[in-house]
C-alpha cells in the first residue's frame, strides 16, 4: 500500500499567542543548542543536552534528543502537523511546507521554526474524547497514530496515514515526571472538555443565558435574564446591590458556541453601556485578536472565553444549583502539582 503523508502533533507555549497561526509555523525551543541540524543523530544531541542543559533531569535527555531530531530530520513537506492550541480551545491543521529556519531571537524563545500551510481551524468540541487525548499527549512533537485518519478526513483525504517504522515510537518515551506532569495536565482539559461539551449539548441559547445569571449570583452578584428579543446584544444585566440602583451595572451578552467572536459582536455589546455600566462577553470559544485588543484598551470591557469560563464554573462548582450540579457531574480529585 502507498504510504502517505503522516500526522504529527506539536505543542506550543500559550504565551505564543497567535503569531504562529498568523505568521505560517511550528515551533520548538533548546536555544542554547544553536540549529539543531549540525548534530547528526540522537546521540550526538543528548550529549549536547548535556553540556548545554546540565542541570536537566538525564532521564529526560533521550525524550528531548527524540524531540529535536524529528522535528529537524523527520518531518517532510506534506505530512500533516495538529497543533491544539490552549489558549483558544481549537484545533489547527496544516500542512509543512518544508522550509526550516533557526532563529536564534525568536521572541517566544522558540527559535527551531518549521513552515506551515494552515488549512483548518476547529473548535474542540468537533473531536471525540479519545481523539482529544491523544493529540493532548503534552510531549512536545509526536506522531499521530490512533486518530491520523480523522484528520485525514477532515481534510478531504482518503486512505492511511504513513506510519513510523517498528522501532520508532510515536511518542518518545517519558522520564516519570514527564509523565506526571502530563497527565496532570490531561485531567484538566479532559475536564474542560466535558464541560463545555455538557453545555452544548443539554442548554439551548437561552437556557445557557440563564446558566450564567445563576453563576453569577454564585459569584456573589443579583442578576436576571432579559427578555428573549430586542435585548439590543444583552443577554443578563448584573449588579451587587439587590435592588440594582447602585453601579456598576453588568450587561452581559452570552454565547453558546465554540468558534471564535468577531469585533462587531462585542462592538454591538459595547454600544448598550451607559454612565456606570460595565460590560461582560462571555463565550465558550476564543475571541478575535481585534476584540482583545479592543478589551485591552476599554476598561469597562471583559471577555471570558471558553477556558476562563470553565475555571469559573469549577471555582463556583460547590454553589450551582443541584440542576446544574446533576448536568455537570464531576467530583474533587488532587492530582500532582509539578512544574511543567
Amino acid at each position: 500500500m502507498k504510504q502517505i503523508s503522516r500526522v504529527w502533533g506539536v505543542h506550543m507555549g500559550e504565551h505564543v499567542g497567535n503569531r504562529p497561526l498568523d505568521e505560517g509555523y511550528v515551533a520548538i525551543g533548546w536555544s542554547a543548542l544553536g540549529d539543531p541540524r549540525q548534530y547528526a543523530d540522537r546521540e550526538t544531541i543528548k550529549a549536547a543536552l548535556a553540556e548545554h542543559y546540565p542541570d536537566k533531569k538525564a532521564g529526560s535527555r533521550p525524550v528531548d534528543a527524540g524531540i529535536l531530531y524529528r522535528f529537524a530530520y523527520e518531518m517532510q513537506a506534506g505530512d500533516i502537523v495538529v497543533y491544539p492550541s490552549k489558549h483558544d480551545r481549537m484545533v489547527n491543521i496544516g500542512r509543512f511546507t518544508g522550509t526550516f529556519d533557526h532563529i536564534a531571537d525568536d521572541p517566544d524563545d522558540y527559535p527551531n521554526h518549521r513552515g506551515v500551510e494552515w488549512i483548518l481551524h476547529l473548535p474542540r468540541n468537533e473531536f471525540g474524547q479519545s481523539v482529544l487525548n491523544e493529540i493532548g499527549a503534552f510531549i512536545t512533537v509526536f506522531l499521530i497514530q490512533r486518530s491520523a485518519d480523522t484528520f485525514l478526513g477532515k481534510l478531504g483525504v482518503s486512505g492511511s496515514a504513513g506510519v513510523m517504522p517498528e522501532d520508532e515510537p510515536a511518542v518518545e518515551v517519558e522520564d516519570d515526571d514527564t509523565a506526571t506532569v502530563a497527565v496532570s495536565k490531561q485531567a484538566e482539559l479532559t475536564t474542560g472538555d466535558f464541560i463545555i461539551r455538557q453545555i452544548m449539548t443539554k442548554l439551548s441559547g437561552y437556557e445557557f443565558e440563564e446558566f450564567v445569571a445563576h453563576l453569577l449570583e454564585c459569584m456573589g452578584y443579583t442578576a436576571r435574564v432579559t427578555q428573549r428579543s430586542n435585548d439590543g446584544g444583552v443577554d443578563v444585566i448584573a449588579h451587587r446591590d439587590k435592588l440594582g440602583f447602585e453601579p456598576p451595572i453588568l450587561k452581559v451578552q452570552c454565547k453558546r458556541k465554540t468558534d471564535q467572536t468577531p469585533r462587531p459582536e462585542v462592538d454591538q455589546l459595547l454600544g448598550t453601556l451607559g454612565e456606570g455600566e460595565y460590560g461582560l462577553f462571555i463565550g465558550l470559544g476564543s475571541f478575535s485578536r481585534q476584540s482583545v485588543e479592543l478589551e485591552r484598551n476599554r476598561p469597562k470591557l471583559r471577555l471570558i472565553d471558553g477556558e476562563q469560563f470553565v475555571e469559573l464554573v469549577i471555582e463556583n462548582y460547590s454553589k450551582l444549583s443541584p440542576r446544574y450540579r446533576t448536568m455537570l457531574p464531576l467530583k474533587q480529585i488532587y492530582v500532582p502539582d509539578l512544574p511543567g
